[in-house]
């Protein structure tokens, strides 16, 4: 009997989001009991930016709320689930 291991696998996803900025704006609406009770209250992730955020505001760690690399059907989903 042989082993075959796999050397090639490329992870493409950032804990499981697609990338660096989703990952982080969902991490601070769900740790932050003051943006997720605003989240729950929008109808969708650009309804709660809209809402709560002025052009070029960024979470503590510096990504832009409306940053252009954002997933927003990941990001929608999520907020459904809250």
């Amino acid at each position: 009997m042989t082993a075959t291991f796999q050397t090639t696998i490329e992870d493409t996803t950032y804990n499981g989001w697609t990338n660096y900025e989703t990952w982080n704006v969902a991490l601070w609406i769900g740790n932050d009991e003051g943006l997720y009770n605003l989240a729950r209250r929008s109808y969708s992730y650009q309804d709660f930016v809209r809402r709560n955020f002025e052009d070029g505001a960024t979470t503590l760690d510096g990504v832009k709320w409306d940053d252009v690399n954002l997933n927003l059907v990941e990001l929608d989903e999520m907020m459904e689930e809250l």
